[in-house]
């Protein structure tokens, strides 16, 4: 049976960083999708650590409209980690995430609202013809496939951060303690009643795109790491394959001896073996030491992010306790 529960008040999380071109076309839009809907709505602009404008325009923002408020970080801590930050802080019954260049509509999130409405408790958004560049594309098509193949949990495919979700799901992302974020592999562990909506990705508003290549191989390797260990499980069995080719070509290697009387020849056949299995090795151990890596930021157990400062109504809210 269809439920008929009615979404009271919304949270929208907008991690920012060097975004002073689009923000006053993002907010905008925001202001045009809180007009169009019937729950209160409040947003949390999160500055990640911005070296433009960005924050003079954020503040400028919350005085303006009380609906607002922004959560200045003392650095560039990453955009999951800023997306953490506004997730601990937002207010809601549900609470949408969307990033701040536009290409995440507003305008969609009324129909996520609908979704939740009608029984469900997460509804993320799925990508359909994405912008970007074709090389780009073949490389995110590949990296959600794998992922979905060798992940335990069901990591929607060509699905973002873009998602609204209940009030308990996010009091369960928020209680997880893990430093090396993947927000929406998360999403995907935590269960509950998720739904899947198609939406068309424009370009981006203005500005550049802030995450390069670096940036999103550590995204990725994030989240292959983070839920799945057949990155090292591989490991063993590329070892086991490599010990047998030994051992046969060991064996072979006798026999022409022994029995035929050949003298088995060839330095750069040897030579071009000794770089292929040392190669092989050293990517071993890469895997082994991203695992390693993530251990490390794990057991130290500093702190997510640093808030600098805050304002708007969470700036209120903190006078309002003490």
């Amino acid at each position: 049976m269809e439920s008929s529960r009615k979404l009271s008040s919304l949270g929208v999380v907008i991690p920012c960083y060097n975004e002073e071109e689009g923000l006053p076309m993002l907010v905008e839009a925001l202001k045009e999708f809180a007009d169009g809907v019937e729950c209160t709505v409040s947003f949390v602009l999160v500055d990640d650590g911005s070296r433009d404008a960005s924050p003079q325009i954020m503040q400028s923002i919350c005085q303006e409209d009380a609906r607002f408020a922004c959560l200045r970080l003392s650095r560039n801590f990453g955009h999951q980690i800023a997306l953490s930050a506004g997730l601990a802080h937002v207010k809601g019954e549900a609470i949408a995430v969307l990033d701040a260049d536009l290409q995440d509509p507003p305008a969609v999130v009324a129909k996520m609202i609908k979704e939740w409405e009608g029984g469900a408790e997460v509804v993320y958004g799925v990508r359909k013809n994405r912008k970007e560049s074709l090389v780009l594309r073949g490389a995110f098509t590949i990296y959600y496939r794998l992922l979905k193949v060798i992940t335990h949990i069901d990591i929607p495919t060509d699905a973002g951060d873009f998602c609204l979700m209940d009030r308990k799901v996010l009091d369960q992302l928020n209680a997880m303690p893990e430093r090396n974020r993947f927000i929406r592999g998360l999403r995907g562990w935590v269960g509950f009643k998720q739904v899947g909506l198609p939406y068309e990705r424009p370009a981006r508003a203005a500005g550049t795109t802030k995450y390069n290549v670096f940036r999103l191989f550590n995204l990725a390797m994030d989240g292959l790491t983070s839920f799945s260990a057949i990155p090292l499980r591989l490991s063993t069995w590329v070892g086991l394959l490599c010990s047998s080719v030994g051992f046969c070509l060991m064996v072979w290697a006798v026999f022409s001896r022994l029995v035929l009387g050949n003298v088995v020849s060839g330095w750069a056949s040897l030579a071009v073996m000794l770089l292929f299995f040392s190669g092989v090795q050293l990517i071993m151990l890469g895997v082994i030491g991203e695992y390693l890596s993530r251990m490390f930021e794990e057991v130290k157990q500093r702190p997510l992010f640093v808030v600098e400062s805050k304002g708007g109504w969470l700036d209120r809210s903190d006078s309002a306790q003490s």
